[in-house]
């Protein structure tokens, strides 16, 4: 299917800025927040999937594919990530939505469902850990040896320089390289992402994300995390090669109804990867 055939393209002005979202069907608003770096494209198998039932929105983060890049680095802070989500759940003229989220877009929505609770009527986050468990996480040596890019990321300039030689290779390795399925990433799909991130601006707004929260990772004073009460569905490649399976251990302590489905022999592309198997799993917790 071509990258255009997915559903309607549109813009929503939110928290200041212009985002580009996917949308297809009617109904109960389902949101879909991707990861790095991906865009809303990474979603095409859960819109396929759920739009007969939901109106699904799979939206480009700020600084993505055809969302605004705004330059400032203070501009990717997860407070405005956060108001950015509100935006657009009101501005799409909802009171609350599902949210389902990966990666980067995972944490968003665990920060967002603390800031936000009352509008989120069930969350499910893939291969991304509570943030307090990821920041126990990166105490470790395990952890930190796996989080190296945070480190690298740090570095002005050459991280997008890498990035972008060879005509954005390393992105499309990012895929499939990592994928324990290579048939998941089709040659137009590892295009698809190398294009996104070839925008004006994409890479380093991408990056910034990074340098943006590296100071909060470490810091001794962590936040004290309350106990969650948004229904929560965890959904976890087991093969993920930056984030351990670890991670997820003891999430219960801090969401009081949660759920974890762990897929074997399937990377941290889990919905990309495992869609099928990723979608009966969302199906039977919404159904819940």
């Amino acid at each position: 299917m071509s990258i255009t055939n997915y559903g309607e393209h549109r813009f929503i002005k939110t928290n200041g800025i212009q985002l580009h979202y996917v949308s297809k069907g009617e109904g109960k608003l389902m949101l879909m927040l991707h990861g790095f770096p991906e865009f809303w494209y990474s979603w095409r198998h859960q819109i396929t999937e759920f739009a007969q039932e939901y109106h699904t929105v799979a939206v480009d983060l700020r600084g993505y594919n055809d969302s605004d890049k705004p330059e400032k680095l203070e501009a990717y802070k997860m407070s405005e990530l956060i108001e950015d989500v509100k935006g657009i759940i009101s501005g799409l003229g909802y009171e609350d939505c599902i949210l389902v989220a990966h990666d980067w877009g995972g944490a968003i929505a665990w920060n967002f469902a603390y800031a936000y609770p009352e509008m989120i009527e069930k969350l499910i986050v893939l291969n991304i850990p509570h943030p307090a468990k990821f920041a126990a996480g990166l105490q470790t040596p395990q952890q930190l040896l796996k989080s190296w890019y945070i480190f690298g990321f740090q570095i002005p300039w050459l991280p997008e320089f890498i990035l972008q030689l060879n005509d954005y290779q390393a992105i499309a390795d990012a895929f499939s390289e990592m994928a324990i399925d290579k048939t998941a990433f089709s040659p137009a799909d590892l295009q698809a992402y190398k294009d996104a991130a070839a925008k004006p601006g994409a890479l380093t707004a991408m990056i910034n994300y990074y340098r943006c929260i590296f100071q909060s990772l470490f810091k001794s004073d962590r936040p004290q995390w309350r106990v969650l009460d948004v229904p929560t569905l965890t959904i976890w490649g087991e093969n993920d090669t930056a984030l351990g399976k670890e991670l997820t251990y003891g999430t219960e302590a801090y969401v009081r109804d949660w759920q974890i489905k762990y897929i074997p022999n399937c990377s941290h592309w889990v919905q990309q990867e495992q869609p099928v198997l990723v979608n009966r799993y969302m199906r039977e917790f919404l159904n819940s």
